[in-house]
């Protein structure tokens, strides 16, 4: 399993939830992290979380592939967050 997927089901975030979670990424990351801070994670398990994204942004192809979303448009949200 993807380790930001396994950090999310760790502290119980629904299936449902996670998928929610990369969709709302794949269209606006500021969105998807307001989400992040309203799944009740603990700011230590976040700041772990968060850690894993900026380190190894690979995982993010990975969790979209394994949820079955298209990465392509996680890619164009990502250029537009840079833009801004």
């Amino acid at each position: 399993m993807n380790p930001i997927i396994a950090i999310l089901k760790e502290h119980n975030v629904s299936d449902e939830k996670v998928a929610v979670l990369f969709e709302a990424f794949t269209q606006n990351p500021m969105t998807a992290m307001a989400l992040v801070q309203e799944l009740g994670i603990p700011p230590e398990k976040l700041q772990q979380l968060m850690a894993v994204v900026m380190t190894q942004p690979h995982l993010i192809k990975e969790a979209t592939d394994e949820l079955g979303l298209d990465f392509a448009k996680v890619q164009e949200a990502k250029d537009k967050l840079n833009q801004q």
